[in-house]
């Protein structure tokens, strides 16, 4: 056990003490882990945008104070009890949803969605005992999705954290605890295009890209990316996409525009907008008898997606997915040893890098649309 086991932990933060304002770095006390709790040490955190979203307190019922961050890579400090599987001096990614290994859910071949540890953007606090492990001078500072990474230490449940290769450079795979792996899943668990196929991304960013780089890996012979941004187009001509389509430049809609550029629409379509516009353009720009559109992007909750019925009777498919469909405990390992194996290429998504003391520089960039991932290191 490390000398640090069972005792309380003070170390810097960067906390949120309202919405939209600067992060602050502060001292917080980190208390030990409790049952089935891990407490880490955080060596390199990334900003994705959900931490934007909430931060910005687009969300609902947003809590603040609040210790944001969900990308991440670390090293166990130490363990609560009944964890088995992991102990002091792992290497682990945090993810935001979890596995527990028990509900119908986790015992399903065919999804993630843990009935447990399912994403939960308003809880707060830890499962255990419904309080927080975070404290500044005696008042609680609220976790984020479990995770709450822009943290020196931090504690998470055990169901949250994937043991990886320690080889793996946290630097580098720490992107893979949220977008980058929602994207590269929607297109190689669920999407599944073959070998010499076409695939349309709409949307170009980190996320999009994923799931280009998705459609590089699995052989397709053409990758066309839908954006509304055309100063996207170029960079992600790196992720293997082949060919542009800016909505704005043609008087027709999209879905058309695609029909006529593959004799009749693309073999598959992944959406990673969260537009409606957007998802009901990806279903119909598929190829009828065998075209399957995977929705990831997250809608407004008063949207509504209204499309033809006779698209479904044309044999177009649809289907959503939640993180790639990849279970974090059982999945997330295989994913970094594709980025070990050469295979996934992860640099090119790390467009920036700031010490822990200019983290507001992270969200300056993302909030400019400047690069992809900003990645955080936490030691100066």
């Amino acid at each position: 056990m490390s000398s640090t086991a069972g005792q309380v932990i003070r170390c810097k933060a960067a906390v949120a003490w309202e919405a939209g304002k600067p992060l602050v770095m502060e001292e917080v006390e980190v208390a030990p882990p409790q049952a089935m709790e891990v407490r880490l040490k955080i060596l390199f955190t990334s900003l994705c945008h959900t931490d934007v979203y909430f931060w910005e307190a687009k969300g609902q019922a947003p809590l603040f104070p609040r210790i944001f961050g969900h990308e991440a890579g670390g090293i166990v400090e130490s363990v609560g009890e009944g964890v088995t599987d992991l102990k002091p001096g792992d290497h682990v990614l945090p993810v935001f949803t979890g596995e527990c290994k028990e509900c119908r859910h986790c015992k399903s071949e065919e999804s993630n969605m843990c009935d447990l540890l399912r994403i939960n953007t308003d809880r707060g606090v830890m499962l255990n005992d419904g309080k927080s492990r975070f404290s500044i001078r005696g008042q609680p500072i609220y976790h984020f999705v479990g995770t709450s990474t822009f943290s020196e230490y931090t504690v998470v449940h055990v169901g949250c954290l994937a043991k990886i290769n320690p080889a793996a450079p946290l630097d580098k795979v720490c992107v893979l605890s949220c977008g980058i792996s929602t994207g590269l899943g929607a297109t190689l668990n669920v999407a599944k295009p073959k070998k010499g196929s076409s695939v349309a991304i709409f949307g170009l960013g980190a996320v999009g890209l994923a799931a280009a780089e998705g459609a590089r890996i699995a052989g397709a012979s053409r990758i066309i990316g839908v954006d509304l941004n055309s100063n996207r187009f170029n960079e992600a001509k790196k992720f293997g996409v082949t060919e542009f389509v800016n909505p704005k430049d043609y008087k027709k809609p999209v879905q058309e525009v695609i029909a006529e550029m593959t004799n009749g629409g693309v073999d598959r379509s992944v959406e990673c907008t969260g537009s409606i516009n957007a998802m009901i353009s990806a279903f119909e720009c598929v190829h009828d008898g065998w075209g399957v559109a995977v929705l990831v992007g997250v809608p407004n909750k008063d949207d509504s997606f209204k499309t033809h019925p006779v698209n479904f009777l044309n044999e177009k498919t649809l289907k959503g997915t939640f993180f790639g469909n990849y279970k974090p405990r059982s999945d997330i390992p295989s994913v970094v040893e594709k980025y070990m194996n050469k295979e996934l290429e992860l640099e090119k998504f790390i467009t920036h890098e700031v010490p822990f003391s200019e983290i507001n520089k992270a969200f300056d960039y993302m909030l400019s649309g400047e690069g992809l991932r900003c990645i955080i290191r936490m030691e100066e």
